[in-house]
């Protein structure tokens, strides 16, 4: 929700591409927009994806127990054997014991992996490394480190999900790099009817964002609707919102950075089933996202 802060990556891209066209230049609306926008809309799909359910389970779990002999029977049960029962809170006390036993302690491989995770963050974000390349070098270090894990490790990893998000990127950035996606996106800006051009600009980069760099995406997109903005027909305000709105709203589709993340880091037994709900969701959110932006902020907004 708070991804167009001023001191966002988007944010600053997007507040960067407006000053510099001399457009009205308001990082707190731009940011407040998004804000309480994606606010509405994960409320929506906490309640829509099933999150009633959730807060009754959480209700009914933290009730207290039953009244069923909580401190076990002292007696022996006549013609059921001699064994008195344990009481249910040393079942309890002791499931928890050894989930914590578990999970507490700091090994070896969890050390590398943090040495791992850190030296994949400095390297992308402050020496400025390909990202992909910076991850699969760590990768094979660990698995250089923890030769028996690393197989156990891999056998996790949803090869098919891989191949398919490849394969769609690979695609897009064929598009993109034979300007076909710029193509269609300057044919959009030149039909001269500034609301219609606002409402498919939104589309263009929900579409196009679903399968590609929202960062990137939100440096193409926003140039072209300067020069109908210019004009002073439309809310130049309420247009960049919407158009910023709709090219990251999408960015949980399975096919981009988020969403591949999300697929990759649930377990085994449910991972197509995320799939399958992330590829859903992410193909109503970009048909449903840029209407709802346009009537909210680009409509009210016509000079």
């Amino acid at each position: 929700a708070g991804g167009f802060s001023p001191i966002s990556v988007y944010g600053g891209i997007t507040n960067q591409i407006v000053e510099k066209a001399g457009l009205p230049f308001a990082p707190t609306s731009l940011f407040l927009s998004s804000f309480f926008f994606n606010l509405a809309i994960a409320v929506l799909v906490f309640f829509v994806f099933g999150g009633s359910k959730v807060l009754r389970k959480y209700s009914v779990a933290s009730g207290p127990l039953p009244d069923l002999h909580p401190e076990g029977v002292t007696q022996s049960i006549v013609g059921h054997g001699g064994t008195p029962a344990t009481p249910i809170s040393h079942h309890v006390f002791e499931e928890q014991t050894k989930n914590v036993s578990a999970l507490s302690g700091l090994t070896t491989e969890r050390l590398t992996t943090l040495v791992g995770l850190t030296a994949l963050a400095v390297g992308a974000l402050v020496f400025k490394f390909n990202v992909g390349l910076v991850a699969i070098t760590v990768a094979v270090a660990l698995a250089l480190l923890s030769p028996k894990t690393q197989k156990a490790a891999i056998d996790k990893v949803s090869w098919s999900t891989v191949l398919l998000i490849a394969g769609i990127i690979t695609y897009v950035g064929v598009m993109e790099k034979i300007g076909t996606i710029d193509y269609v996106a300057q044919g959009i800006s030149s039909l001269g009817m500034p609301l219609l051009v606002a409402l498919l600009l939104c589309f263009t980069g929900a579409i196009v964002s679903a399968f590609a760099s929202s960062t990137a995406l939100l440096g193409a997109i926003i140039p072209l609707a300067v020069p109908f903005l210019l004009q002073g027909q439309i809310s130049a305000i309420g247009v960049v919102a919407a158009i910023a709105i709709s090219t990251t709203i999408v960015d949980t589709s399975p096919f981009s950075t988020n969403g591949a993340l999300v697929v990759a880091n649930a377990r085994e037994a449910e991972r197509e089933g995320v799939l399958k709900t992330l590829l859903i969701y992410s193909a109503l959110i970009a048909i449903i996202g840029p209407v709802i932006a346009w009537l909210v902020f680009v409509v009210p907004g016509l000079v």
